[in-house]
């Protein structure tokens, strides 16, 4: 629930009446529902309802949540049903809701009260994920274990790195060295997926998940397997 709290006049204003979020998994969809107001003396028109995710300190750990177009009248109350993304990894945050008036403002920018809700995001439950490996696949001792950990810290698609004897082009990209790259520019192939995500490319042959929506997914060549020839039956 929201306390009463100041409304500032003019044409744009919102008076937030309750919000409850259900639990929250990092990385994870999790359903929202708002109530609030139209305050002001303006209809909404072109606002979205978004959200910010915060630490302890009020600092930005995520700004731009996911949008959800409003309108109402003047004094027209709403009830919304929305989605929120959580943040990545599980902790302890702050959940700020507000009006934005895309390319121009947030409406705490012209004096709104913005509601802040503490949060403690738990680790994503991975129990379901699938991992996408042909026969001749060989793991790294520590494979299962580093996946299972990217998806419990709310990634739903996790892809490493892949050695060969003789390694196809299309394959360099994925050669062993190295960490964790945000800005991996290729499909996850052989990767290990939450559902409903399901591999939507291939790679060499190879079954990919090439990122899309704004599911988190995660690139770590520290999460290494190694392919073996493929066996060759006589005939």
């Amino acid at each position: 629930m929201v306390g009463d709290h100041p409304v500032p006049g003019g044409p744009l204003a919102v008076r937030w009446l309750a919000y409850e979020l259900e639990p929250p998994q990092a990385g994870a969809l999790t359903r929202a529902q708002v109530s609030l107001e139209n305050a002001g003396t303006a209809a909404w028109r072109g606002l979205n309802l978004s959200y910010h995710w915060l630490d302890d300190r009020g600092n930005p750990i995520v700004w731009d949540g996911l949008r959800h177009e409003v309108s109402a009248k003047p004094g027209e109350r709403l009830e919304l049903e929305l989605f929120v993304r959580s943040p990545i990894p599980p902790g302890s945050y702050r959940l700020a809701l507000d009006l934005v008036d895309e390319k121009r403002f947030w409406l705490a920018e012209l004096g709104n009260f913005t509601p802040e809700l503490d949060v403690e995001v738990v680790p994503r439950d991975a129990t379901a994920a699938r991992a996408f490996l042909p026969p001749h696949a060989d793991l790294d001792p520590e494979w299962e274990e580093r996946v299972y950990v990217a998806h419990t810290e709310g990634y739903a698609a996790v892809g490493g790195s892949i050695e060969m004897r003789r390694t196809p082009s299309e394959l360099e990209p994925y050669a062993p060295g190295g960490g964790r790259n945000p800005a991996f520019a290729h499909p996850l192939v052989l990767p290990s997926l939450l559902p409903p995500l399901e591999p939507n490319t291939e790679v060499a042959g190879l079954p990919a998940w090439q990122p899309e929506g704004d599911e988190p997914w995660v690139y770590d060549a520290r999460i290494r397997l190694r392919l073996r020839p493929r066996s060759r039956r006589s005939t």
